[in-house]
């Protein structure tokens, strides 16, 4: 098949980091150049749509109030089709410096909250008159990590999308920038979008970007590279060939978008990354049209619990297991005794959700810990028979309840 080159729209915008695949065959299950039959966004009952900041605010000068138009004109013509749609959308900070008259985004944090403070009210209101020309109400959704970290109000946010949605409100959903700080933002809207996929067990996550999706090379080097039309969420060797979790790609790039399907995955999601450049894109989509890259869902369903203990909730530590507690946890269904401990990392409390590594350092599970830190290394390689003795009480028999913990690798060779 001939390599898929950018659209000629798209030839002068500015792109992101594009997706390498190494030379050599690929898994044409998990990998393949040729475009689905009939995109998922068009069995899609529930959908999020993520739309980047580039596409709403003329590229950093301000909202760009003639594409707001674009976006409700089409969520109001899916919304005729009986799906129902919540949006995704930035814009607030480059909004704010836009009315405060900032030529340069600021590098001190309550500088830029001011600057969300202000837009988010121009990004708020530009959305209202555009749904309103669709007879459509909006509800502004503002939400940080520490919102979904706790369960009440994880609940609570979820409550609320739903009725939303029942009342046939357009939920805007955005990271709330004038309260966040580095210790409790999702990073980037790419997360945030999976995070309310998950939320709200959508069917599909549409991400609208500056670019065509993903390519096994870039194209701006390597004509011939071909276009990645469709893959397998959550394939590692995605995540490897966009440069790993480590590898410095900017919020927004195209590593977060791949970690944000997988995300997605994990509550049955299918996600598509396209251009929002493309003409109708989202009506498109939902005629089964096969636009972008579309990254299937083919991992096990999570439950809403086990996703959010995966995603919503910060680590604190991490304990390391022996290849007997491993096998336990991954292959046999059982809960973490304290005895399966080798080492404990980091400072936690009973209740802090924990990572449990190998002796190399990979994680294979997390869960809520029953023991803080300072007694879980006193009986750490001890059986529960002895919790009590060596504690003076005993809380639970498991560091760890199989009930409180989410795996995330299935096979012990593999870890």
């Amino acid at each position: 098949m001939p390599a898929a080159g950018p659209p000629h729209a798209d030839r002068h915008a500015p792109r992101l980091p594009a997706l390498f695949l190494p030379a050599g065959p690929h898994d044409h299950h998990a990998m393949t150049d040729a475009a689905p039959a009939v995109s998922v966004v068009a069995a899609a009952t529930r959908l999020v749509a993520k739309v980047g900041s580039s596409l709403v605010t003329n590229e950093g000068r301000g909202l760009d109030r003639q594409a707001i138009a674009h976006w409700a004109g089409q969520i109001a013509a899916l919304r005729s089709q009986g799906k129902q749609v919540v949006l995704v959308s930035s814009g607030a900070v480059a909004e704010g410096m836009a009315r405060l008259g900032w030529s340069r985004r600021p590098a001190l944090m309550h500088e830029l909250q001011a600057a969300a403070a202000v837009g988010q009210m121009g990004l708020a209101q530009a959305y209202e008159a555009a749904f309103a020309d669709h007879d459509l109400r909006t509800a502004q959704i503002l939400l940080t990590h520490e919102d979904l970290a706790d369960r009440h109000r994880y609940l609570n946010a979820r409550s609320t999308l739903f009725a939303l949605l029942r009342l046939g409100v357009v939920p805007i959903v955005n990271e709330n920038d004038t309260v966040v700080t580095d210790e409790i933002r999702f990073g980037d809207n790419d997360t945030l979008g999976a995070l309310v996929t998950n939320l709200i067990e959508a069917d599909a996550l549409v991400i609208l970007t500056d670019q065509r999706g993903l390519y096994e090379a870039d194209p701006r080097k390597h004509p011939d590279a071909r276009f990645v039309s469709q893959a397998r969420a959550g394939d590692p060797a995605l995540e490897a060939m966009a440069g790993g979790a480590g590898s410095g790609v900017g919020t927004g790039g195209m590593l977060t978008k791949i970690l944000a399907a997988r995300r997605a995955a994990r509550s049955g999601a299918h996600t598509v990354i396209a251009s929002g450049r493309e003409r109708d894109i989202l009506v498109r989509l939902a005629a089964g049209e096969s636009i972008g890259t579309e990254l299937r869902a083919a991992l096990p369903v999570w439950s809403a619990r086990k996703q959010w203990l995966a995603d919503h909730l910060r680590l604190r530590g991490r304990v390391v297991l022996d290849d007997g507690a491993i096998r336990a946890l991954t292959r046999e269904g059982k809960s973490l005794l304290p005895i399966g401990v080798t080492g404990v990392e980091g400072e936690f409390e009973r209740g802090d959700v924990v990572a449990c590594v190998n002796a190399a350092g990979r994680e294979c599970a997390r869960g809520l810990i029953n023991y803080s830190s300072a007694d879980t290394r006193r009986i750490m390689r001890q059986p529960s028979a002895r919790i009590a003795d060596i504690l003076g009480s005993m809380t639970e028999p498991e560091l760890m309840h199989r009930d409180n913990l989410v795996v995330l690798q299935s096979s012990p060779a593999n870890i």
